[in-house]
């Protein structure tokens, strides 16, 4: 997997991705702890309201953002977009009231939903040779598992030696440290579409999600992204009550049970290369989604126990199976997008794919956190447990296994289907 490194400006951009990741995890700590500092035990709150606001920015800006941003040269975007994010960090540890953090917030939040789309873009014309880019998708998802598990261990080893402010300042290092990589790599100048007009810009801007209901892979992708956000969001959201409410354990088992998530999820990235090369992405991803509501059983199962010793490793080996399914699901989502789109159009269905799984995982953070508080845990589970299953079943039947690993007939066929014209685009 490691040979892809071998190719100079993936490299860059590789190391780019992940230092920007650990900046990221840096600021995750951080925000916490300042927002105890402005709300006091209001600080659930503010920090769930910083949630929705990144989620409500990734899900309405990004497609607008790419739109816009079709303009500037991909350097300058993500050049600026960390620039952006960069000063923003630098911004957070001076202020002093609660909508200031919502505001800057918004702000990171609206870099990022123009940044991660357009990177994302970048890496399949960088690699253009698919057993390359196969690599680089495991070794992508490989380090937002390894960020997720690394960051809260750095963040606490810093903090033993300075104060919570300073993690801002990493954030900060961090996206510089990306900008800095990205000006040294060779970025492909890519296909942009001209016309400036505000119904153009309109166009662009729905043009991914039109080719999202147009192509069945990408229909199928978007009930995967559906169900996968079932599983996530019970594990993100609930991991803390099944463990210290439900199971009676201690604080240091939280990260224990997500840290399960996370090698579950690992474990299949570092396989995934070898067996998508003998099968296709169909076989892979749907078997991931199917996996997801059989995984369900045994968190049902461990929701509905009132005792036993078994509850504790059955909800561990629960975590890091829906880790190994999302894995399965998320990692080929580059391959199917390459495969299903050309060059000029790439860019607005990576941006689609950004903002609509978003979505999903706006719409599965209530279910798995009101419900659960409203009607209790077990009404919550079984919810998203009916939710991933019906998403499952749908999925299979969007994705014909006669369209497996077709191509498109190129941006003449990408043009008929999103109703832009030669010179709307």
């Amino acid at each position: 997997m490691l040979t892809v490194l071998r190719h100079r400006d993936y490299r860059h951009l590789f190391f780019a991705q992940v230092v920007a990741l650990v900046g990221t995890g840096l600021a995750t700590v951080a925000l916490g702890l300042l927002a105890w500092d402005i709300a006091g035990d209001r600080a659930g709150s503010v920090l769930g309201t910083a949630l929705a606001i990144k989620m409500v920015a990734y899900v309405l800006l990004a497609p607008i953002v790419t739109a816009v941003a079709d303009r500037l040269p991909r350097r300058t975007l993500l050049v600026g977009s960390d620039v952006l994010r960069g000063g923003v960090a630098l911004a957070l540890p001076f202020v002093d009231q609660v909508w200031q953090v919502y505001v800057l917030i918004f702000v990171l939040q609206a870099a990022s939903a123009a940044f991660t789309p357009t990177f994302q873009a970048v890496i399949p014309e960088v690699l253009p040779d698919e057993r390359d880019y196969t690599r680089a998708l495991s070794l992508a998802r490989l380090a937002y598992d390894t960020e997720s598990l690394l960051s809260p261990a750095l963040a606490a080893a810093l903090l033993t030696v300075t104060g919570y402010n300073w993690l801002f300042v990493g954030t900060s290092a961090g996206f510089a440290a990306s900008a800095a990589l990205v000006v040294s790599a060779a970025l492909p100048k890519g296909r942009r579409n001209g016309g400036g007009d505000r119904g153009c810009t309109r166009a662009k801007a729905t043009a991914g999600t039109r080719i999202f209901l147009a192509t069945p892979q990408l229909r199928s992708l978007l009930l995967m992204n559906l169900a996968v956000a079932t599983a996530g969001a019970l594990v993100l959201v609930n991991t803390v009550v099944y463990v210290r409410d439900h199971l009676g354990l201690t604080v240091g088992d939280v990260p224990i049970a997500l840290g399960a998530y996370g090698a579950g999820s690992m474990a299949l990235a570092l396989l995934l290369p070898a067996v998508l090369d003998r099968t296709g992405d169909r076989a892979v991803m749907l078997t991931g989604t199917l996996a997801l509501p059989a995984v369900f059983t045994g968190a049902v199962a461990v929701t509905l126990a009132g005792t036993g010793d078994w509850r504790r490793p059955v909800l561990l080996a629960t975590w890091a199976a829906f880790g190994a399914a999302c894995s399965a699901v998320l990692t080929p989502v580059g391959r199917v997008i390459r495969r299903t789109t050309g060059p000029a159009d790439r860019a607005a269905v990576f941006a689609a794919q950004f903002s609509l799984s978003h979505a999903c995982w706006l719409a599965a953070y209530p279910l798995a956190g009101w419900l659960g508080a409203a009607f209790g845990l077990p009404a919550a589970v079984l919810t998203l447990a009916a939710v991933c299953l019906a998403s499952a079943l749908l999925a299979v039947r969007a994705w014909p296994a006669r369209a497996e690993g077709a191509r498109e007939a190129g941006e003449g066929h990408t043009r008929l289907r999103t109703g832009l014209s030669p010179a709307g685009r």
